[in-house]
């Protein structure tokens, strides 16, 4: 008798800024020890193109190792692009969107700035790009102010599904 095949996931995660997406990113890629990649800070870091972060992923998916990515996919079209080359590498990519209210997104933005302005302006040019998950793309949604024990929970409920 075979055994089950094991499943390369890549769980994708997305949403506004300081909405919890990095600290859930963390904590389930240690809990489960895959590799975390941030696209955002990536790109930031090494000043790459879309291209090239695309080529990253690309990269990444030749290991068939599960992980986890945060970044890079604030549109529906940046998702369905990542999706559709996981998908044919042989991947199952999972849709997380992390939702928080406005408030406690500047609210945590002014702490991490230490400015009320650059708090502003930060979220205003986030939040502009960043679209919502629609109801094709099947995301399994979080609230950034649940405790990371509740959303791990959920998360792999809707996996087991």
């Amino acid at each position: 008798m075979e055994g089950k095949k094991s499943i390369s996931r890549a769980i994708l995660v997305f949403g506004a800024p300081c909405s919890g997406k990095s600290t859930f990113c963390k904590k389930f890629s240690n809990q489960f020890k895959a590799p975390y990649y941030d696209l955002s800070q990536l790109k930031t870091e090494y000043n790459l193109s879309r291209k090239q972060l695309v080529m990253l992923v690309e990269q990444i998916a030749k290991t068939g190792v599960t992980f986890v990515l945060e970044g890079g996919i604030d549109t529906e079209a940046d998702r369905q692009e990542l999706r559709n080359l996981l998908r044919k590498a042989g991947y199952e990519p999972s849709l997380v969107w992390i939702q928080t209210d406005v408030s406690t997104i500047k609210s945590r933005l002014k702490t991490r700035l230490k400015s009320v302005s650059k708090a502003k302006a930060e979220y205003d040019n986030k939040v502009k790009r960043l679209e919502a998950p629609s109801d094709t793309e099947s995301a399994i949604i979080l609230s950034g102010k649940h405790t990371y024990p509740t959303q791990a929970k959920h998360v792999l409920t809707q996996l087991a599904e």
